[in-house]
């Protein structure tokens, strides 16, 4: 489904438990207000391809993915 900056944004820190606060500021005037991302192309060339992963499982698997990276350097 679909949700915002400041939804992403909060889920981000919840999983990551920072203390990081949200600064909001006015946004350029030629900002999107609906980001949606095209995925025909995906679609015609994966078969069909959909998204499945919920948000929150694929942002813990993002965050840990790097988490890992960062433990090796």
């Amino acid at each position: 489904g679909e949700f915002t900056m400041i939804e992403l944004a909060k889920e981000i820190l919840d999983i990551t438990g920072s203390k990081s606060k949200l600064v909001y500021l006015p946004l350029p005037k030629d900002d999107p207000t609906q980001r949606q991302p095209d995925i025909s192309l995906a679609k015609e060339k994966l078969n069909g391809w959909e998204p499945k992963v919920p948000l929150r499982e694929g942002l813990v698997k993002t965050i840990d993915y790097f988490d890992t990276l960062l433990k090796k350097q």
